[in-house]
């Protein structure tokens, strides 16, 4: 929200109004692993879904990754060949033209013990508007 990608800061039901702007929210893994934590293999039995996912969404030009599993398997998917290594802030060219934009999880454990911060997670939201062009264009103040 506080990016201008999303009209509301919160969503709490699938019919709360909330409305995406020039954003499209997705998983490597569409279930949900014991103790949040998909195998390999959880990943690559879910890869069709996100294959036609990425097919189907037209104008990409980010691909936010949030964690090393989602930026793994973005590189996958998307022939990131050699894979720079995963970090917070990395940017990463694919192939096609888009631009890979790594974060650290949003998690508990990553968000209680500090090591990603509301700052760090803003300044990434705010360089993927940037690379993006969508810079101007939106924002929490006018959606």
């Amino acid at each position: 929200h506080r990016a201008g990608l999303a009209n509301q800061p919160t969503s709490v039901s699938a019919d709360d109004g909330l409305a995406l702007t020039g954003a499209w929210v997705t998983a490597a893994v569409k279930c949900a692993p014991p103790d949040n934590k998909p195998l390999p293999a959880e990943r690559d039995e879910c890869r069709p879904f996100l294959q036609r996912e990425l097919t189907l969404l037209k104008g990409v030009k980010v691909v936010v990754c949030l964690g090393g599993f989602a930026y793994e398997a973005a590189c996958s998917e998307l022939g990131v060949r050699p894979r720079p290594k995963f970090g917070h802030a990395v940017e990463v060219a694919a192939p096609n033209g888009w631009t890979l934009l790594c974060s650290y999880h949003p998690s508990q454990q990553n968000t209680f013990t500090g090591r990603l911060t509301e700052p760090m997670l803003d300044a990434v939201f705010a360089r993927a508007v940037e690379l993006a062009g969508l810079a101007g264009q939106a924002g929490p103040a006018t959606r």
